[in-house]
């Protein structure tokens, strides 16, 4: 945290690694983060299961309440919230401020559905993170949308010097969205908590999409085993 003073922050779970395959918007995106971070117990089973394995999991919605704990002094640390329904962003940055004892979040912006694609709104958003004095970015919007909105408008934003890409983390802070339990985070199974909370939204994402990633996993396997084979490695 403490080596964290500007550049992006992305957290890679299974359904980024599904899309990252067909986007090629979002690998360009994700070819600009500074820092890609394992947010799933999935990735780092299969991490292991691969043989290269990473050190551990830090998902966004932990690892922003880490970050913004770690800075509760440090002045210079002033960060916008972007993201989340109607009025849900400004509970989150209340809520957070309390906690911290200090206006660590100078602002807050929920966005209309679709934003992404209305210019206009994305540089009314540039225009109110630019006057808060913001110096870090927090966006929560869904990927690929938050990624690819961070690479497209990061050189507009000149204050900004931490970008933090946090998926659902500001509905968490705001107290609108349940996390699931820690025991069912650290076994693998918050996609199914999440899909037993919001089975309409995300339904077709963990029960489909995300599905061949498995297959992708065994595919790699298998072509690590026939390589080391051929090089005669047992």
């Amino acid at each position: 945290m403490e080596n964290l003073e500007f550049g992006i922050v992305f957290t890679p779970n299974v359904d980024h690694i599904i899309k990252l395959r067909e986007d090629r918007e979002f690998r360009e995106a994700y070819n600009f983060a500074t820092y890609v971070v394992c947010d799933g117990q999935i990735l780092l089973y299969s991490s292991w299961f691969l043989g290269t394995p990473l050190t551990e999991k830090i998902s966004g919605s932990d690892f922003f309440p880490a970050f913004y704990n770690y800075h509760k002094q440090n002045e210079e640390i002033k960060i916008f919230l972007l993201g989340a329904g109607s009025g849900i962003a400004q509970k989150a940055q209340a809520k957070i401020n309390q906690k911290v004892g200090r206006e660590i979040v100078v602002g807050a912006y929920s966005p209309s559905y679709g934003f992404e694609k209305n210019e206009s709104e994305c540089w009314q958003i540039i225009e109110i993170i630019q006057s808060s004095g913001a110096t870090v970015l927090a966006i929560g919007v869904g990927t690929p949308k938050q990624e690819k909105w961070i690479y497209k408008y990061r050189e507009k934003l000149t204050n900004i010097k931490i970008f933090l890409a946090i998926g659902a983390t500001i509905d968490f802070e705001a107290g609108n969205m349940r996390r699931s339990p820690r025991w069912m985070s650290n076994v693998g199974l918050e996609w199914l908590f999440r899909l037993i909370l919001e089975p309409r939204r995300l339904w077709k994402r963990y029960l489909v999409d995300d599905l061949p990633f498995f297959w992708l996993i065994l595919k790699q396997k298998l072509e690590n085993l026939q390589s080391c084979s051929k090089a005669g490695i047992n």
